[in-house]
């Protein structure tokens, strides 16, 4: 075999999670491989020109805080921002944004190839160098192999990846690009389990083939936040989007071709995501819907190829095109590609420990879909996490573990490695029993010290971290101070809230439904201008005083959780001798293998009862 140089790192992949652990490796000090199947496909977006969302949204901001890329390459190429759910409370208000996929790819793909410290390996990796229960490097296709300390594996959808469209199948990775093969024989050799996802995208339509009068226009906000805290003089276009309505007519050709969908003809064997459904899965299970609503979303500016978000779908093209066109202002719509499911191979994340690192090989850190988790965002932040712990497991460091009440990576990390893997896993606020506190608004309160402890938040993003931060202070010592009613009482009526009979805290004021902390008139004392007080600075501020009983009540409950959450359970216990538990918590403990008494408590089939026998057993009291 041909042998290459050894590296601190290798990153088997060069999608959204492999990048942010190469860059974060890079930032502390590592030398790393990225080793991809195409150098030109490095931060490719294969699938929603989007970034952020729902949960997705805080997820991003805190990779920012935590030194990921991924909110700083959507600033750059953001065209439409927006806040979403600001109908509901600010706990789950969450950032979006459309991006020029092209102008995304293009950011990180220069910071990747622009780093002195990665060296980009364009290959195949079929198999790991291991002696000992231990990671030594991996061997490519072409026979070459690379030494490394630690290795981390982002394979994405490419892991014997196959493509559905109707009954035509095509073994890749994605649409036009080939899949990865052997790397998971290897893994099941050395007794990894695995299993088989699925997932879906929709069509690609021509836009000049849209009557874009027949479709409702989208705009984002007025006045947007960047989503990194490195980001200054923020001024992203605003460039619309807009949406249509499914029918009678299209819902009945599809109905009529449901036995043509792989998904239903039983050729695909991977389970698809319950929360992002494919048409054909809206359709049979909302049967009483006869409408659904259709994104068109620009896949870049001036963008002649526009993504149909909604339709995901793996019905043959024909059927595909035949239903669109019973849409108004899709009458003559045509393809620049079908939208087609892909089924691929992942390996149930129960075998890694809150690190990412995998239990058997040491060394061996998965990030990304290969962990069943679905989305940009949720991959970005794994690899993030298990590029910061390969780098700590290196140096014999403590590795980075956010707890439930820290973050949503917290959330994701712990739901993966207790839960079952029934589905592509996908975050959402409602998985988050701490999201009150969790806020986009507070990302850098919460990480900021972590973040620098651990060595990743530095630069301008540090400073921009801080300088919201003593914003924020400055605004709540503002609320702090008391309001005469000659200067309160006239806005209150229009208001519809009872006027103040005394000087009253600002603070008080601002707990009152209707009042917002705009209404206040704030100003900052140093220039005396509204304007200068940074919006977001302004939402979190209300949060903290509107939600003040409530933080203060959740506060208390983790306070409480916590002697039990973390006290450690000793490694390798043998739960089938443990006559005191049921039989499910004996099967499901055995192979998950809990670090902790927090992560037994939530793994899927453990009732409260075994818990409590296990702690009479292992826990000091």
């Amino acid at each position: 075999m041909k042998h290459k140089e050894t590296f601190d790192v290798i990153v088997c992949g060069g999608g959204h999670a492999g990048i942010e652990a190469a860059l974060i490796a890079s930032k502390l000090k590592r030398s790393v491989a990225l080793v991809t199947l195409d150098k030109k496909a490095v931060g490719r977006m294969s699938c929603n020109p989007a970034i952020g969302g729902l949960a997705k949204g805080q997820i991003v901001r805190e990779v920012d805080v935590l030194g990921g890329i991924m909110g700083l390459a959507t600033d750059h190429s953001g065209i439409q921002f927006k806040i979403l759910n600001q109908s509901k409370g600010k706990s789950v208000w969450s950032p979006r944004a459309q991006v020029d996929k092209r102008s995304y790819e293009e950011f990180v793909s220069k910071k990747v190839v622009n780093d002195k410290k990665i060296t980009l390996v364009q290959g195949e990796v079929v198999s790991l160098l291991e002696s000992g229960s231990t990671v030594r490097g991996v061997c490519l296709r072409s026979g070459i192999t690379i030494g490394a300390r630690a290795v981390v594996l982002t394979c994405g959808t490419f892991l014997n990846g196959l493509i559905h469209i109707g009954q035509k199948k095509i073994r890749a990775g994605r649409m036009g690009e080939s899949g990865a093969e052997g790397i998971t024989e290897f893994l099941v050799s050395l007794g990894f389990i695995t299993g088989r996802l699925k997932t879906g995208t929709p069509p690609r339509l021509d836009r000049e083939t849209i009557d874009w009068n027949k479709t409702t226009l989208n705009q984002g906000d007025r006045d947007p936040l960047p989503f990194s805290y490195e980001t200054k003089n923020f001024k992203p276009p605003n460039i619309p989007c807009h949406t249509i309505v499914t029918g009678a007519s299209c819902k009945s050709i599809i109905e009529d071709n449901l036995s043509l969908s792989p998904m239903f003809s039983g050729d695909v064997s991977g389970i698809g995501p319950r929360y992002c459904p494919s048409i054909e899965d809206k359709i049979h299970r909302f049967a009483h819907h006869e409408n659904h609503t259709l994104f068109l979303e620009p896949e870049w500016l001036n963008s002649d190829q526009i993504y149909l978000n909604g339709f995901s779908t793996s019905l043959p093209e024909h059927v595909q095109l035949k239903a669109l066109r019973t849409i108004p202002g899709m009458g003559e719509v045509k393809f620049f590609r079908p939208g087609y499911a892909i089924e691929y191979d992942f390996f149930s994340p129960a075998q890694l420990k809150s690190s990412l690192e995998t239990k058997s090989v040491r060394g061996l850190f998965f990030a990304g879909q290969i962990n069943g988790t679905s989305g940009y965002e949720e991959a970005a932040a794994q690899g993030l996490i298990a590029g910061i712990n390969a780098s700590n497991y290196i140096l014999n460091k403590d590795p980075l573990i956010i707890k439930r009440s820290e973050g949503y990576i917290g959330v994701m990390i712990d739901d993966l490695i207790t839960k079952d893997t029934l589905e592509p896993y996908r975050m959402f606020t409602s998985r988050a029993e701490y999201r009150l506190l969790l806020r986009f608004s507070n990302a850098h309160a919460r990480l900021a010290a972590i973040a620098k402890k651990q060595g990743v938040l530095s630069g301008l993003r540090l400073k921009g971290a801080e300088n919201s931060l003593a914003q924020l202070r400055k605004v709540l010592k503002r609320l702090d101070k008391s309001v005469s009613p000659n200067k309160i009482n006239r806005k209150l009526e229009k208001l519809g809230e009872s006027p103040i009979r005394q000087s009253t805290p600002l603070k008080l004021v601002l707990k009152r439904p209707s009042v917002s902390i705009n209404d206040l008139n704030l100003k900052n004392e140093s220039s005396g201008t509204e304007k200068t007080i940074n919006k977001e600075v302004m939402i979190e501020a209300e949060a903290i005083i509107k939600y003040e009983g409530y933080i203060k009540r959740q506060q208390e409950q983790i306070d409480k959780m916590k002697r039990n959450e973390v006290a450690r359970l000793p490694r390798n216990i043998n739960y089938l001798q443990i006559k005191s538990i049921s039989n499910e918590a004996k099967e499901k403990l055995s192979f998950v293998q809990p670090e902790t008494f927090g992560q037994a408590m939530r793994v899927s089939g453990v009732t409260p009862a075994d818990i409590s026998a296990l702690s009479v057993l292992f826990l000091k009291q």
